[in-house]
């Protein structure tokens, strides 16, 4: 219910907005809404899930009670996501050794990984070691072996991982252990497929378990096959090729060579892979309190979860477990839902504020990300988006505050506001700093500045629950929150967007190569997170940077790199990670649709 005032009632109130915010942000309403979204019937919340539909209009009804009016002809922003992958019927796994067929049971003998590509996985197999190409380590499981058009058989982990002197780090596996990046260096390679077993020498009393499916992080398509298969089963391969798998591991921890050879001919692997992937309509919301012009400030969280677990979950063994996001986000959208509560009161101002929840972020800023591309309203009208991500939680009065270089007013504005409230401000943004929504609007340069309260160790995680909310903590934070969003619509100039330049080249030490551990090539794009991209297009591109340097600019696609075809951000990620600063690389773009080909030298990331 709006209330009406009178022009000096309302002057009064906007002169002392910190003691209105701070008396009208209601810790048990605030509260009350995190308890329905992280319920155990809203079941995680998942992107393309009934339960998240039932969010929305949750969201959707709350806008309706507060008179506060769709930015668009709906509160609905549809969009389309590809959902979290299934097993489909037609999985199948047969080899044929010495003229004898064997059929391997599904799922006790294998299972596909949640990203590998659909189709048949049939061919001659090849034996990669442990399938990993390490230039900072002078390890090369590839070398002199040709992989083109076949099979890859790997090792899970990667050498000398109990060794604490390992080059590899020891104990701690590095990214070149992760599934992804075994899956994309087979793929470089030209290999048709990877088969992934256990390396059960360098695991004694381990049991030979497949990993459970869903869990494994990698893009929502490696466009590779990727099966992983009981080693036990495959044992009689490397007894045929005159080799010991135990053998073949200890000698690779011995010297750090590498043991791969291709198997005999008599051995050929027919298989077929069936990972299904649905392609459903989710919804954005976005709903708008008008101002007395056409600018206007944008007050956004994202309203999905993990729904049961999955490849995000850092609780993997409990994938199937309601995960109910409480400060992850529903701390973030209830703090939306209060503030529309708190300005649905007062008449118009100077700027308008547009509400905004996003579905898909935690599959990749995929609803942010969509709106950007597609505003209800103008982005260059956006003054600035203010962006609530995991408000729940704060420790000390500890908040953390992103974003406050990138307009030229933000953190004066801040430092004014920020003494009156009572909490103690780092402006580092915290660990989730370039992790949330907000950078889907810096990339089309709209300031933004991003509340956080801090990671906990029920992050992603079945743990994080409604009842470890600190309600009157957020609702400080909150009112901090009102302050800053007021000062925004109501200022005389908005304030300008300042584009973050490349960081500073590192100016000590050798750059001939990277430290494992530190520094690594740098190449200055910022991805866009649109789904049904074959390539990665750039949202942005650093100033300064080596990618600005070579002439490649905003809505550019790569495709390739280095001479390495680019299907997703794996991909490129992985192609980089094989650099150096310093290197000089060939890139093809596609620029409207038009082939670009470009040199870039690559600087050394701080």
């Amino acid at each position: 219910m709006r209330i009406r005032t009178s022009r000096l009632a309302t002057g009064l109130i906007f002169a002392s907005v910190a003691l209105a915010a701070a008396a009208i942000i209601d810790p048990t309403l605030y509260l009350n809404d995190i308890k329905f979204l992280a319920s155990p019937e809203m079941r995680g919340r998942n992107t393309g899930s009934a339960e998240l539909e039932k969010a929305a209009a949750y969201l959707e009804s709350h806008y309706r009670e507060l008179g506060i009016k769709p930015a668009g002809k709906s509160y609905l922003q549809p969009f389309p996501v590809t959902t979290d992958a299934a097993l489909g019927k037609a999985n199948r796994f047969q080899f044929t050794e010495k003229g004898s067929t064997t059929k391997l049971q599904f799922p006790a003998d294998f299972v596909p990984f949640n990203f590998s590509e659909t189709g048949p996985l049939t061919g001659a197999v090849v034996f990669a070691g442990y399938g990993i190409t390490a230039p900072e380590y002078s390890y090369d499981d590839y070398a002199g072996l040709d992989v083109k058009g076949k099979i890859v058989l790997v090792l899970r982990h990667e050498p000398q991982e109990s060794d604490a002197k390992s080059i590899f780090e020891g104990k701690t596996l590095t990214q070149h252990a992760q599934f992804a990046a075994k899956a994309t260096n087979a793929k470089l390679h030209g290999a048709s497929g990877v088969i992934l077993v256990a390396d059960r020498a360098n695991h004694p009393g381990e049991a030979d378990q497949l990993e459970k499916f869903g869990v494994t992080v990698g893009p929502t398509n490696a466009r590779i096959p990727f099966v992983q298969v009981a080693e036990a089963r495959v044992d009689a391969w490397f007894t045929d090729a005159g080799k010991s798998l135990d053998k073949i591991e200890a000698d690779i921890d011995k010297d750090l060579k590498p043991q791969s050879f291709a198997f005999p001919d008599s051995i050929r692997v027919e298989a077929n892979l069936d990972v299904e992937r649905a392609v459903k309509e989710v919804h954005n919301l976005a709903a708008l309190l008008p101002g007395r012009t056409d600018e206007y400030v944008i007050i956004g969280a994202h309203y999905d979860h993990l729904g049961l677990g999955g490849q995000h979950s850092l609780a993997p063994s409990q994938t199937g477990t309601i995960h109910p996001g409480a400060d992850d986000n529903a701390s973030g959208t209830a703090g939306v839902m209060e503030l529309a509560r708190y300005f649905a009161r007062y008449p118009r101002q100077k700027r308008g504020i547009l509400f905004l929840n996003f579905a898909g972020e935690e599959q990749g800023l995929l609803g942010s990300a969509y709106y950007a591309d597609h505003p209800l309203l103008p982005l260059a009208k956006a003054v600035t988006m203010i962006n609530l991500d995991m408000i729940g939680r704060m420790r000390d009065n500890r908040l953390y505050i992103g974003g406050a270089a990138s307009g030229s007013t933000l953190k004066p504005m801040l430092e004014k506001l920020i003494p009156t409230s009572g909490l103690k401000v780092d402006y580092s943004g915290g660990p989730s700093e370039g992790s949330s929504d907000h950078t889907s609007f810096t990339a089309h340069q709209v300031p933004a500045l991003f509340f956080f309260s801090g990671l906990h160790s029920d992050y992603h995680k079945p743990s994080d629950t409604w009842d470890k909310i600190d309600a009157p903590a957020a609702a400080k934070l909150l009112a901090l929150v009102a302050e800053v969003a007021e000062s925004l619509r109501d200022a005389p100039e908005r304030p300008t967007f300042v584009k973050l330049a490349a960081p500073a080249p590192h100016s000590g030490g050798d750059t001939s190569a990277a430290p494992a551990g530190g520094y690594g090539p740098y190449f200055g794009s910022v991805p866009d997170f649109a789904e049904g991209i074959a390539g990665v297009k750039f949202a942005d591109v650093r100033e300064g940077s080596p990618a600005a340097k070579a002439g490649l600019k905003a809505g550019d696609i790569m495709i390739e790199f280095d001479g390495k075809p680019i299907q997703n951000l794996y991909d490129f990620t992985y192609a980089l990670r094989g650099k150096k600063p310093g290197d000089e690389v060939r890139v093809k773009v596609t620029r409207d649709g038009k082939p670009l080909e470009v040199t870039a030298v690559l600087s050394r990331r701080e």
